[in-house]
């Protein structure tokens, strides 16, 4: 499938290229704020790629950092129209962590622990199914038929033959225990897993049980990164919120992954390992 064009990202581009070239200027945004006669904030959210920039605010911008290659202002303008855009995803509505969903399918790469539930890029329909029924109160069957579509949809980002998410996936030894659905869809998550975890570009690694304390304690997060971007977003999930962090000092959480990685079973135990839990599945359903 065609990649989204994603409002999200496209400003965090955008943002990042105007801060660089104010930085290049020996600008102070507060400088800037004041010849815009804007507020000082305002500068901040555009190169955070919290709001949406007009072509004319790049025009704007551009003459006061003294930018002279109409090539560059051109491509800065286009970026900012896209980024008003509306991402493919806007035909399923508002749907949860949509933030995310635009930047995972603009990533090239995605590292993601998960401490609790295996990660929805690798979960079956019907373990999606039983996760989203019995995680989200009060949830009427419209908006879960929505959630699952969004998620099987997702899906397709690692399926991509053009360009292929290359994803790594340490996964606490309790996801693979907590009996989501029934014995039957845990066995058939559990197989799917082992498969994908056999493509070239999906690496999964086990982290039992027996590592005892890990930085990993802390809860679920991810670390993306970007092709045209040397720099990472970290996000972190929560029940009624998320959170996605780009400056230079969360590069701690790459340090954590590594660290993670490092205690966590190899990729060929993993898979092992994961066998031997499927088999206790098999066991149970035979003797009910």
């Amino acid at each position: 499938m065609a990649a989204n064009i994603n409002p999200t990202v496209r400003r965090r581009r955008l943002g990042a290229e105007l801060r660089r070239l104010r930085l290049a200027s020996g600008l102070e945004s507060t400088e800037v704020a004041e010849r815009l006669m804007v507020s000082q904030p305002k500068i901040s959210h555009l190169e955070n790629g919290n709001r949406a920039i007009s072509p004319r605010d790049v025009r704007d911008l551009c003459e006061i950092y003294q930018v002279t290659d109409q090539q560059v202002i051109d491509s800065l303008m286009q970026m900012a129209k896209e980024s008003g855009q509306q991402g493919g995803w806007h035909t399923y509505g508002d749907i949860p962590q949509s933030a995310y969903v635009a930047l995972e399918t603009d990533a090239t790469s995605l590292r993601t622990y998960a401490p609790m539930a295996i990660p929805e890029l690798l979960q079956t329909p019907a373990y999606a199914h039983a996760v989203i029924g019995e995680t989200i109160p009060r949830l009427t069957a419209e908006q879960a038929d929505t959630r699952l579509k969004v998620r099987m949809r997702r899906q397709h980002r690692i399926y991509d033959p053009a360009r292929p998410l290359r994803l790594w996936v340490v996964l606490d030894e309790s996801a693979l225990h907590r009996i989501v659905g029934s014995p039957d869809v845990m066995r058939e998550q559990l197989e799917h897993l082992n498969a994908l975890g056999t493509e070239p570009h999906i690496t999964v690694q086990v982290l039992p049980h027996t590592v005892g304390a890990h930085p990993g304690l802390s809860g679920q997060f991810s670390v993306l990164r970007f092709a045209d971007n040397p720099d990472a977003v970290v996000y972190l999930e929560r029940f009624t919120s998320d959170l996605c962090l780009e400056k230079p000092s969360d590069v701690q959480y790459g340090v954590i992954y590594d660290h993670l990685q490092d205690l966590a079973l190899s990729p060929d135990t993993s898979r092992g390992f994961i066998t031997d839990v499927t088999k206790m599945y098999l066991d149970a359903m035979s003797l009910a």
